[in-house]
């Protein structure tokens, strides 16, 4: 009973945390970790760095949901990505709960011109002091206050930046970079093309996702900061195109020498 009530919680959320089901369901994180185990092996969950999510096909998990999803990761990996980026740089931010962490990490930073298609970006850093946020016109999307459509690709082309900041729905083990929605895509894929430098970030449990919009390849990134990469076809791309891998909380097997 209690496992079938664990995927309906991750079907609903996207997700599920062993601190959540520790208070949820009153057992021990031990307990918690056997029954994920379990509904993971059946292939009713599947398995992230502190929890599981709903392996839902192409069906996107709703905002405040992806924001608790790998939480910690998401803070450690917007720390490791506002390090690269120096005071009185220009740079484009996208919509994602990891680029959100970025843009927390950001707020210390002067004399930044942030261009984004993130409503919670832009209210995150139009208070910070010495900063310039520019957002980008279009369709407001209601399921996370993404801005997509023609009117911000066509705004996105105006700039040319040092550095772009993106996230991605999922990642393929070929290197391929996915997303749910073709409008957002297109707003990608703009970004991409208008960057001097860029900065890939995503949580692991985005190689454990699918979705049916590809933006493009890994390739095209120069650093890709991740909390841990399992696949080793990634790390030999990586190594392969020059890409820098920084990995927040490398697992010891996967630690270079």
């Amino acid at each position: 009973m209690r496992q079938a009530q664990i995927v309906e919680l991750a079907r609903k959320k996207g997700g599920v945390t062993v601190e959540q089901l520790v208070d949820a369901f009153g057992v021990t994180p031990q307990t918690v970790r056997k029954d994920l185990n379990l509904l993971c092996d059946r292939g009713a969950l599947r398995r992230t760095h502190g929890g599981a999510i709903h392996p839902s096909g192409v069906e996107n998990v709703e905002y405040e949901a992806r924001r608790q999803i790998a939480i910690l990761e998401k803070h450690a990996i917007g720390r490791a990505a506002a390090a690269l980026i120096p005071d009185n740089a220009s740079l484009f931010i996208n919509i994602g709960t990891t680029t959100e962490a970025v843009s927390q990490a950001l707020a210390d930073h002067r004399g930044l011109m942030v261009i984004t298609n993130n409503i919670n970006v832009a209210n995150r850093l139009r208070l910070a002091p010495s900063m310039e946020v520019v957002i980008a016109g279009g369709v407001v999307r209601p399921s996370d206050g993404g801005i997509v459509g023609e009117a911000a690709v066509d705004f996105i082309r105006q700039f040319k930046v040092d550095f772009a900041v993106i996230g991605v729905s999922a990642i393929d083990a070929d290197g391929g970079l996915l997303d749910f929605d073709f409008r957002e895509v297109k707003v990608a894929q703009a970004i991409l093309a208008n960057a001097r430098h860029v900065i890939l970030v995503s949580d692991s449990s985005k190689f454990t996702r699918t979705a049916p919009v590809r933006i493009g390849h890994l390739s095209q990134a120069h650093t890709f900061i991740t909390d841990n990469c399992p696949h080793a076809s990634i790390r030999q791309l990586c190594a392969e195109s020059g890409i820098r891998l920084i990995e927040t909380t490398p697992r010891a097997d996967q630690q270079d020498p």
